[in-house]
């Protein structure tokens, strides 16, 4: 049961922080018992890194929707363009879907 910081991020995600304190179970300098207890938390303005990367690729995503709209618009000269661009779109979508699992799977497990 050693005490460390806690910080916890806008989008509600948190991590582990920096040892603080050493609890009566472990004696030995520079070991620690394996509890973690929260000593502090520290909110922290932005999103975690997994979710900024969601963001990212949800952008990326919207960004080849619009030009696949407006190729479409265009006519067929661009049907090459549309099928990338439709192959990136299919590649984002599972990426999302993989990082937003990761997510899932760390909030749902204990310990972070």
């Amino acid at each position: 049961m050693c005490f460390f910081d806690q910080h916890l991020f806008a989008c509600g995600d948190w991590k582990w922080g920096y040892f603080r304190q050493h609890c009566a179970q472990e004696y030995r300098t520079g070991e620690t018992c394996g509890m973690k207890l929260i000593m502090s938390t520290f909110r922290v303005g932005n999103k975690c890194k997994t979710c900024e990367k969601i963001d990212t690729k949800t952008r990326r995503r919207a960004t080849e929707l619009e030009k696949i709209t407006r190729w479409q618009r265009d006519g067929s000269r661009f049907s090459a363009s549309i099928d990338r661009a439709s192959d990136i779109i299919r590649g984002l979508d599972k990426e999302i879907r993989d990082l937003q699992m990761e997510r899932y799977k760390r909030a749902t497990t204990f310990g972070g």
